[in-house]
């Protein structure tokens, strides 16, 4: 990045953390110790959904903006594994049904190699980071509370109980009616049935009930007890987990879905707690009494998604629909307060971002013109957007739709390449990079055509002619098939050609179009018909049209 101020939204992000990190005694120190931690956290209760991808993409870009300022930042994703499984998951047997109530990482996982319940659907969105290019430290909170990095926000936290039930009264009209903290029973291991009612706070300890009927979603054994709250005895409620997280890791900045900074929502008494409890700057977009915004909804289709219905795409599916660097751009040239909808079954979603996607590409490599401001706003998306190594040059640009085409003509990418040369796409022997790059393109088109394109996209090339043509367009299509012979043409000689011998012959454009997608297709359209012909081969084309 260069001395002038970028408008990028990450860049500019950095810049406010920034800010409010040098005017801050406290986080200074922090930062000093640990450096800038850009932090996220997802509870693994079953497929985690793509709007959850959104943020962990928007953290990573932002701690990428932060290094690139000279700042010593990472981002950091947590497992929020010692929550409790609270809803049946459809998508494992009924028989997990026993296990409601208790902590994620005490669940076995459904399947064999993970070590538990919360690992398995964890891991099947972390193992997928580096495809996406996302750099994360992973960590776990339950492994945080057990190895007892919370014991000093939990004694604050229950320490002043008095205050925890004043800021819920006041943010819900009634206080929290138990104690903050939710033991887990020492005899059925649950955590989620659990009713903490004293604390002594000489003795360090909770008094506690697992009761049957605490929670209409499991059913407490009935046993009471007492239990130290610290090195993993049980955990905090969630919206003073997050305002302990924040000491507790050292944490910067963290932004969250727009549905937590509701005026009133979770994010708001995290941060009173963080302010009047924890004596902590909540970070950013929050101060000790703004709560800022959160980022906008990814939906799919205008649905948006949930975990714990089952709803929605997950993130390690996405790459069904969409290749991870198109997602990645996506996500990083809109702006976190901006609403993503994308639906992979409308053709216009696709082939618009892989056509603006390209765009951005040759405007970074300067093959596109815009004004300096313009420039560096493209230029910094490209930057995030790129999985790996930005290439040195400008890669040879196929549309998604032309694509569509070759993989149809031609399956085997040895042909695609053959197609590629003979429309002037690559030239000489193109490098092992372009070639994958190429190889990308090619595979998607393929797959996008067998999978989510709509039928106009879709042909199959005829061996022999079922067209019915009439004599005058008959004479036509044997004119062009005597000029196809004569010389090969580049894109606009073969417009050219087209064009010039309808008028010759005084047949409307439309009719002489049809009548060649019929030919060679045996529809009534098709891809655009010059490099059309050009992709499948002049001598080819001149073939079939002799034998319509």
């Amino acid at each position: 990045m260069d001395d002038k101020e970028s408008l990028f939204w990450a860049d500019q992000i950095a810049k406010a953390v920034k800010e409010n990190v040098d005017k801050n005694p406290v986080l200074k120190k922090i930062v000093k110790e640990r450096g800038y931690i850009v932090y996220d956290e997802k509870t693994p209760s079953g497929k985690i959904h793509i709007g959850s991808g959104r943020g962990w993409i928007i953290h990573d870009v932002i701690a990428k903006a932060m290094r690139d300022a000279g700042m010593n930042a990472k981002f950091v994703l947590s497992s929020d594994d010692i929550d409790p499984y609270d809803k049946p998951n459809k998508d494992i047997p009924k028989s997990f049904d026993k296990y409601l109530g208790m902590p994620f990482m005490d669940i076995p996982s459904p399947v064999k190699g993970y070590d538990s319940f919360a690992e398995y659907y964890f891991r099947d969105c972390t193992d997928k980071f580096d495809e996406y290019g996302i750099v994360a430290e992973v960590e776990s909170t339950g492994k945080r509370y057990r190895d007892g990095d919370f014991d000093a926000s939990i004694k604050k936290i229950l320490d002043n109980n008095h205050k925890i039930q004043e800021i819920y009264k006041r943010f819900y009209g009634k206080p929290l009616g138990r104690l903050p903290f939710n033991p887990q029973c020492e005899k059925c291991g649950k955590i989620g049935t659990t009713n903490a009612y004293e604390w002594d706070a000489e003795r360090e300890v909770v008094k506690y009930r697992c009761e049957p009927n605490l929670v209409k979603w499991a059913k407490g054994c009935g046993h009471e007890g007492e239990i130290s709250p610290y090195r993993g005895g049980g955990k905090l409620p969630w919206k003073a987990e997050w305002a302990a997280k924040w000491p507790t890791v050292g944490v910067v900045c963290e932004l969250a879905g727009k549905d937590h900074f509701t005026k009133g929502g979770s994010r708001s008494i995290s941060i009173a707690i963080a302010d009047e409890v924890l004596d902590f700057p909540p970070p950013y977009p929050s101060t000790r009494k703004e709560t800022g915004k959160g980022y906008e909804f990814f939906t799919v289709g205008g649905k948006k998604m949930s975990t714990s219905k089952g709803m929605g795409v997950g993130f390690s599916e996405m790459t069904n629909y969409l290749p991870a660097d198109m997602l990645r751009y996506l996500l990083v040239r809109t702006r976190p307060h901006a609403r993503v909808d994308f639906d992979p079954y409308d053709e216009n979603d696709i082939v618009l971002l892989y056509d603006r996607y390209d765009r951005t590409q040759r405007v970074y490599h300067k093959a596109e013109k815009l004004n300096e401001k313009d420039y560096e706003q493209e230029k910094r998306i490209y930057e995030f957007s790129v999985i790996g190594n930005i290439e040195k040059n400008l890669p040879p640009q196929i549309s998604l739709a032309f694509a569509s085409s070759i993989v149809q003509i031609a399956p085997e990418m040895n042909e695609s390449l053959k197609i590629l040369e003979r429309t002037g796409h690559i030239s000489g022997k193109p490098g092992k990079e372009y070639i994958s790059y190429l190889g990308n393109r090619l595979g998607f088109a393929k797959q996008w055509i067998e999978n989510l394109a709509p039928d106009k996209y879709k042909f199959e090339l005829q061996e022999k002619s079922k067209a019915e043509l009439n004599p005058d367009v008959r004479k036509l299509v044997k004119t062009v098939s005597v000029k196809l012979r004569k010389k090969e043409y580049n894109e606009k000689e073969m417009i050219d050609v087209l064009f010039n011998t309808c008028k010759e012959s005084g047949i409307k454009p439309k009719d002489f179009f049809q009548a060649m997608y019929s030919i060679l297709i045996n529809k009534d359209y098709g891809p655009r018909l010059a490099p059309f012909i050009m992709s499948i081969g002049q001598k080819k084309v001149a073939d079939l049209l002799d034998a319509a």
